[in-house]
């Protein structure tokens, strides 16, 4: 096999992308006048073999002799319901399937399936390679039905990251550092930054944003909702941009930078116990809420309660505890363990080390804790 690592990609005038054509008579007029596709090159001029054709961003080379397969093409449009009469897919006489889509399709966020789950740093299963070599480990593996992903990401070797500017169609995603740090830079709010161990950032929709560069070992929390969104490279936006907007909201979700050792420690809904509040459920109008909390004394005393929030997702950051749920065996947790707590299912945490610290996710950020009499 020959070795193109180094191949030059200046000669390059255009791409095509073959499709058969029984008969160009029959296939053209649907590709140009059902599809909006239009004639470049066609030949030989006595019997018309070969046709191209481009629209759309696309160029189609209409072969009467090959011996390609029936293609499949995706229309994506502005508004589907209005071409075509409202089709999902049309095929051309030569049998090639064209989609008819929407090009932003609104983000749907599944129904919540509610189970309570516990996800140990221990499970042999744990950490998979993912894209560009990084290490990742499904902290929610069920996805409680698609509404939400969670991910513990490490990146064993430091450096510059290879990333593009881009963005993500979402409702709602955090990135909680979790050891090292992290050099990042988003739109319209300056030049890059550091994230620190212990601190985190929202990612509102669609802000765009770029990964510039790690620390050795760094990991993070990821929390993306719903679990299946899209990702969009920006070709065209260069980060830093001229443009400071700290102000700026993106569908309703202000950018927010949480810094730990800003931030004081202060009551929380469970007794005997602090939080440092991120600021992340005024951020996102109650969308999520995202705190950290610790145990205010050795001597905290163990309460069963439950919740009515939609998600209550918890990452055990630092030391350990007992999780009890009714129902279900108790559970000894370290750091790096994870856990879903259903709601209105009663739970208590006993035992909690001195130096016991959690991330709780909770959508939506402004709920009620019923304390249980057992």
């Amino acid at each position: 096999m020959n070795d193109l690592t180094n191949t030059c990609t200046d000669c390059i005038v255009s791409s095509e992308l073959y499709l058969p054509a029984d008969d160009l008579k029959t296939e053209m007029p649907f590709f140009i006048k059902t599809l909006g596709f239009k004639l470049d090159e066609i030949f030989p001029a006595d019997d018309p073999a070969v046709a191209v054709l481009s629209g759309h961003g696309l160029r189609i080379r209409l072969d009467r002799n090959t011996t390609t397969p029936a293609g499949r093409l995706r229309l994506r449009c502005s508004d589907a319901s209005t071409f075509a009469a409202g089709a999902e897919s049309l095929t051309s006489p030569s049998g090639n399937i064209v989609e008819i889509v929407e090009a932003h399709p609104k983000l749907e966020q599944p129904e919540t399936q509610h189970s309570f789950m516990v996800r140990h740093l221990r499970d042999s299963d744990s950490w998979v390679i993912g894209r560009a070599g990084m290490h990742y480990r499904d902290l929610i593996p069920n996805r409680l039905g698609g509404s939400i992903i969670a991910s513990h990401i490490r990146i064993p070797d430091g450096g510059p990251v290879p990333d593009m500017v881009h963005y993500h169609t979402v409702g709602f995603q955090l990135i909680f550092c979790y050891r090292g740090w992290v050099r990042l830079v988003y739109e319209d709010q300056g030049e890059p930054f550091i994230l620190e161990a212990n601190d985190c950032v929202i990612q509102p929709p669609e802000i765009r944003h770029r990964v510039l560069e790690a620390s050795d070992n760094v990991e993070v929390i990821e929390i993306g909702v719903p679990a299946e969104h899209i990702t969009t490279i920006d070709h065209d936006m260069e980060l830093p941009n001229p443009t400071v907007n700290t102000n700026r909201q993106w569908q309703g979700t202000h950018f927010i930078h949480y810094k730990a050792d800003e931030t004081p420690w202060t009551s929380w809904r469970l007794p005997g116990w602090v939080a440092r509040d991120t600021g992340i459920g005024t951020a996102t109008a109650g969308v999520a809420g995202v705190k950290v909390s610790r145990p205010e004394t050795e001597s905290t005393e163990p309460t069963w309660n439950s919740h009515d929030t939609d998600i209550l997702f918890t990452f055990v950051k630092e030391g350990s505890l007992t999780l009890e749920v009714q129902g279900e065996q108790s559970c000894n947790l370290t750091a790096g363990d994870a856990f879903v707590l259903p709601p209105f299912v009663n739970s208590r945490y006993l035992n909690p080390g001195t130096d016991c610290e959690l991330i709780e996710i909770a959508l939506q950020s402004d709920f009620n804790t019923t304390i249980a009499k057992i």
